[in-house]
This record gives C-alpha cells, sequence and structure tokens, in this order.
C-alpha cells in the first residue's frame, strides 16, 4: 500500500468533498478503504487489550461475598468471576469475557457439599488448582481428583461437571478461548440432561495410564483429543528441577510447557500453558511478541515490568501481559507462576513472531507503577 500521505493529499482528504462522499456511501453500508487502512492495516500490532492486574485480597473478597449470595442451585452453577480486561470492555455482550483479545480467564470456588452439573460446549477449557482440595471434575465419565498446583484440561465437546467431598473450599482459575470462539462464531452449549454425569471409568484413569511418565500406552500415537487429564503438580516440579540443573532461559527463567503426550504439541489445541520458576533475585530480560497471556502467581513475590510500568505482586495474584507488550519479571522470592498463552492461535495462523530488547542490557526504563486495588 502507499507510503505516509503529502501535506496536499492530506488537507484533501480533510475537505468537504470527501466528507460529504463518506457520509453518501455509508449509508449503504459501504466504507473507504483509502481511509481505514491505516488503522485497520497496522505496521506492527496494536493491542486493544492493556496491562492489568487482579489482586489476591480483590479476589477472595470479592469470592467470599459471591459465595454468599450465589449457590449452584441458586443462579451460580459455575461461581466464577471473570478478569475483564479494561481495554476490551467495548465488545457487546460482557466483553465477550476477554482477559485478553482471544483469553477468557476466571476464578471459581466450589464449597464442600456442593455440585456443578454437567455441560458441553464448543469452547476449550482448562484450569488451575490455586487452593485447596478435595473435589473432582467429572469429564466424559472420568472423576478427577483435584490438588493445588494441578492442571486439568478440558477438550471440547466432552461432558464435565465438578463436585466438593472435601471440607475446605477450593480455588482454581479457569481459562477458555471464548473471545476466539465468539468472535468467529463458533459457539455451542449444551446442559447435561441428569445434573452430574456418572463415573464410567475407573477414578483417575487417565493418570494412571500415564504414569510412566516418559512412556505411553501403545496406540495412543493416534490420540486426536489429548489422553491426559491432569497434570500433577509433584511431576510438574520434578520437571523444572531437572532445568535447574543447567543456565536459565534468559526471558522465561526455569520454564516448561504443558503438551499433549500423544502429539508433543500444547495439551490444549488453542491455548498455550506454561509453568516458570524464578530463583529469588532472578530478573529476566524483556520481550515482546504477538502472542498475549494471563498470568497467576502460584507461589513467591516480584514484580514485572510491561511497557514501562511495574505491576508488584504475590501468591495468588493474576495479571495480563498484552499482545506485542514489552515485559520483564524479577522475583523478590522463589516464585511460580502458571500462565495461559494464545500461542496456537498465533501458530495456526503462521503469525507468531518475537523480539527481544536489546538496549540498556535487555531491561527498560521504569516510567510509573500500577496501583491494585484492596492492596
Amino acid at each position: 500500500m502507499a507510503g505516509p500521505m503529502s501535506k496536499e493529499v492530506a488537507e484533501f482528504m480533510k475537505s468537504q468533498e470527501v466528507t460529504d462522499y463518506k457520509n453518501e456511501i455509508a449509508q449503504y453500508n459501504l466504507g473507504p478503504l483509502w481511509e481505514a487502512i491505516p488503522e485497520i492495516m497496522n505496521k506492527t500490532p496494536k493491542p486493544q487489550a492493556e496491562a492489568y492486574l487482579w489482586s489476591s485480597e480483590l479476589l477472595e473478597k470479592k469470592m467470599n461475598e459471591a459465595a454468599q449470595i450465589f449457590t449452584p442451585e441458586r443462579g451460580g452453577e459455575r461461581r466464577a468471576i471473570y478478569f475483564q480486561n479494561p481495554g476490551l470492555t467495548y465488545r457487546k455482550p460482557w466483553g465477550w469475557g476477554s482477559t485478553t483479545q482471544t483469553i477468557y480467564a476466571a476464578i471459581q470456588m466450589l464449597q464442600p457439599g456442593e455440585k456443578a452439573p454437567s455441560h458441553r460446549h464448543s469452547q476449550s477449557a482448562l484450569r488451575f488448582i490455586s487452593k485447596g482440595s478435595g473435589a473432582y471434575t467429572i469429564v466424559q465419565g472420568e472423576r478427577i481428583f483435584m490438588e493445588e498446583g494441578d492442571f486439568l484440561i478440558t477438550p471440547k465437546n466432552l461432558w464435565h461437571g465438578h463436585e466438593h467431598v472435601g471440607t475446605e473450599p477450593m480455588l482454581w482459575m479457569d481459562a477458555l478461548d471464548i473471545p476466539t470462539l465468539y468472535g468467529i462464531g463458533g459457539t455451542f452449549f449444551e446442559p447435561y440432561a441428569d445434573g452430574l454425569q456418572q463415573p464410567g471409568v475407573p477414578d483417575n484413569f487417565t493418570e494412571q495410564r500415564y504414569r510412566g511418565g516418559m512412556v505411553r500406552p501403545v496406540g495412543d500415537d493416534k490420540f486426536t483429543v489429548a489422553p491426559l487429564a491432569n497434570y500433577k503438580w509433584n511431576r510438574t516440579v520434578d520437571g523444572i528441577k531437572g532445568l535447574m540443573a543447567f543456565e536459565p532461559d534468559p526471558h522465561h527463567g526455569f520454564a516448561v510447557e504443558y503438551i499433549n503426550p500423544s502429539t508433543g504439541k500444547s495439551a490444549n489445541p488453542t491455548l498455550g500453558t506454561r509453568m516458570q520458576h524464578l530463583p529469588a533475585d532472578m530478573h529476566t530480560k524483556a520481550l515482546r511478541h504477538t502472542h498475549s497471556t494471563v498470568y497467576h502467581v502460584h507461589k513467591g513475590e516480584g514484580y514485572s515490568v510491561i511497557n514501562g510500568v511495574r505491576f508488584d505482586w504475590k501468591a495468588g495474584d493474576y495479571f495480563v501481559v498484552p499482545n506485542w507488550a514489552w515485559y520483564e519479571h524479577k522475583a523478590t522470592k522463589d516464585a511460580y507462576l502458571f500462565s495461559v498463552n494464545d500461542i496456537p492461535i498465533m501458530d495456526r495462523f503462521e503469525l507468531e513472531q518475537q523480539q527481544s530488547l536489546d538496549t540498556n542490557n535487555g531491561h527498560q526504563d521504569i516510567t510509573g507503577e500500577f496501583k491494585a486495588a484492596f492492596r
């Protein structure tokens, strides 16, 4: 396309003749490409999502309030509060549940004795258990008992529900590709007719089948749906400990990706997931990329610098790094960060790119500080 307008052309584009013509064709639902193209075909990505952080204090307060108001039987089939990105509230309805332009993320609570009835939908889902134990999710007839630090997936169109048979509240992070599917018109949802689906296979069935870790059951090489439903915390930590015998990645520290053991691709086909360990005082170098990321601080304390703004975080917090935003992390205490990204979507379109900051030894100047609510 053409380069920058000359002064003469710029003045002409502001003329009454041009304005009248734009208004005239607009009544026929037509638009002028010559004016639209600089804003809709950017030279580099211009994210609409904003960097933001939700504090653990805020989330604890609001989830406890929700527990007093809503139950699974009284309007709270899924007692979940989602993270609405302030830059995407223009999307109607409900901001499309957008935490980033492609990712929905939320925090969900299940109280002892509660049941969340089964349903299924075209969106792929995942959850990371941040607090508690004693509940299970049942996916396509498999009861999967959840513990703190576990990562679980629910592939699209599979029946799934939850029940809490323990004694303490459970909190977990949900993430789905809701904004992506809503935007492309691929949303389907169906409730299960009989409430909570009943077991059809032994408990923790897929986990038992993959106890070998580096081996897989014969025949599973043809799996298109992820054959492993629950990635246990202790095994994730073992993987990270193995990496710690070597030098850390300068941008990610000691990080692992959750994968489908049959295909080697991401555990969820539309959302990537990682766990990264940042030992105390580790300061990663800044980079930016076309994918967006939602972080949950599982353990530890520190801060991230996102486009020059410092975001202080600690265990229980959630924060967003928009696409094409410069960011870096600094751990002040040993930290574990769980994250969800949209790399699989970007890869499908061959759009994934990244850049490292090559000035100031790879670190940004801090120009501001984010103030989190209730902290």
